[in-house]
């Protein structure tokens, strides 16, 4: 067996749709999965290349859970930022379990994402592409695809500092108020009905009381972000995933702006990151199979 498989990152949440909704980008890893006569070679490159490797590899994880042995090589090649909110554990857990033989096209790489990395959300985006809504249903992972105006664009700001999902949950309230809920629940009427026609997305649509608020204590330029991307022409802004990412809605003729506005205001917080242009990706994990 010798297989190359490809995922996309993915930005959660999109404001009021915690834990809930996802949108794949144009960000990707991918896994080369070769078997092997003997033991266990785990080979990173690029993002998240500095990770301990060896057994406790998420890839390696995976793909010998699967496969039922470790006698296989891995190399694993990304681009996506770890612990920055953009899905890269769910990316990599659904790559590694399509290299590993899942059937391509079932729901086997988005289960297995789902399993290992615990966010449905992301896995669903790392395995079917779009804009797609995933939750658990009897304890079992389900996802639909919703429908996405291809006319949007997005804007990712990724800080260099990095903010770990276990910290990021850890600052949230134990309680949410009815109002909250109720605004947040309005709120995510509004978005999806947004990014299906980007002429119909109101700024508004991205606002949340369930995490973003409580988690700018971690990330303090955060607020000022979001409006500035607003303001910059940005349809909406939100934290992606648990952050410190955050992304900029908009067309694809105004990425360009928006992304500059971005890079001046974070120089004026004096925010060190980038800027990214990025589109969805809309294929979802694909594979290779090699000779």
């Amino acid at each position: 067996m010798h297989r190359i498989a490809r995922a996309p990152a993915s930005s959660a949440n999109l404001g009021p749709g915690f834990d809930t909704l996802a949108v794949a980008l144009g960000l990707y890893v991918e896994v080369e999965l070769e078997e092997r006569a003997q033991g266990l070679l785990v080979e990173p490159e690029g993002e998240g290349a500095e990770l301990p490797t060896g057994a406790s590899h998420l890839a390696a994880q995976v793909a010998c859970k699967i496969l039922g042995h470790d006698r296989v090589a891995l190399r694993v090649r990304s681009e996506i930022p770890v612990a920055r909110g953009l899905g890269s554990s769910a990316a990599l857990a659904v790559a590694a379990a399509a290299a590993a033989g899942v059937e391509l096209g079932s729901e086997g790489a988005f289960r297995c994402g789902a399993a290992f990395d615990g966010h449905a959300e992301n896995a669903a985006a790392a395995a079917f592409g779009g804009l797609v809504t995933a939750t658990l249903v009897e304890d079992r992972p389900v996802a639909l695809p919703l429908p996405l105006d291809p006319a949007l664009g997005f804007v990712l700001v990724v800080p260099d500092n990095r903010l770990f999902t276990a910290a990021a949950r850890d600052v949230l309230p134990e309680a949410v108020r009815y109002e909250d809920a109720v605004f947040n629940l309005g709120r995510l009427g509004l978005l999806v009905a947004g990014l299906a026609d980007h002429t119909k997305l109101l700024a508004g649509a991205g606002d949340d009381r369930l995490h973003q608020p409580a988690r700018s204590a971690l990330f303090p330029q955060a607020p000022a972000l979001l409006e500035g991307l607003r303001e910059a022409g940005a349809l909406t802004s939100c934290w992606s995933g648990a952050g410190p990412s955050l992304l900029a809605i908009t067309t694809r003729a105004s990425c360009p702006d928006v992304a500059e506005a971005a890079r001046q205001l974070m120089g004026r917080l004096r925010l060190a990151g980038r800027a990214l242009e990025l589109k969805a990706d809309l294929e979802g994990v694909q594979v290779k199979q090699l000779a």
